[in-house]
């Protein structure tokens, strides 16, 4: 089960849980505000929780990791480049909106790599280095599910912001058509800031 969570902070952002249905174990992806809401909710649902999974170091994704990580005592997987972002209030853009936001203490994760619960679940995250929006950008893939959370990398009906620190364009549109338009078509994007999408509706609008 895949739950979207619009979060508000000083930008709106789409927070998302992937709850296992047999165990009630699960990720949340992407924690960018409101940690008390985030907490109530898995606390009235019964979510085990075992992760924080970023896409990407910039604050507006970030910014309930610590609330949330101490009060659940779970750790936090990025990118291997995401110290880049996620230790300097510049590069993550905090420090140009809410003040110097940083985040210690991640475990790193690189190109191929899978990520797994625990408790009995089938479900693997295949993680897919995605730069362009940012350095440390990445997809969590599960083929079991034809979900992918693709962060600020793809939109529908458009492609990430390119323009800001460590940004590129051509690195962007090489992701998004080597590394997402190449996953099955009927995948579902759940990206930070647009409603869902698929990489068939996305290769026939843009790209095929």
């Amino acid at each position: 089960m895949v739950r979207c969570v619009p979060v508000k902070g000083y930008f709106a952002e789409n927070c998302f849980f992937y709850i296992d249905d047999a165990t009630s174990h699960g990720f949340v992806i992407d924690p960018g505000a409101e940690a008390n809401r985030l907490l109530s909710l898995i606390k009235r649902e019964q979510w085990s929780i075992e992760a924080i999974l970023l896409t990407h170091g910039h604050f507006d994704h970030t910014g309930a990791v610590d609330e949330l990580r101490k009060v659940l005592d779970i750790p936090v997987l990025a990118h291997a480049n995401a110290d880049r972002y996620l230790l300097d209030g510049e590069m993550n853009l905090s420090a140009f909106c809410i003040g110097e936001k940083i985040v210690k203490n991640v475990r790193y994760l690189n190109d191929g790599d899978t990520v797994c619960l625990r408790n009995g679940s089938s479900a693997t995250f295949q993680v897919i280095h995605t730069p362009g929006h940012t350095t440390d950008s990445v997809v969590y893939y599960c083929q079991k599910d034809s979900i992918a959370f693709v962060g600020d990398t793809i939109f529908k009906g458009s492609i990430g912001n390119y323009q800001y620190p460590g940004g590129n364009r051509q690195d962007i549109i090489e992701s998004i058509t080597t590394k997402i338009l190449t996953l099955p078509e009927n995948t579902v994007l759940y990206s930070g800031h647009s409603e869902e999408t698929t990489v068939g509706t996305e290769r026939r609008r843009y790209f095929y």
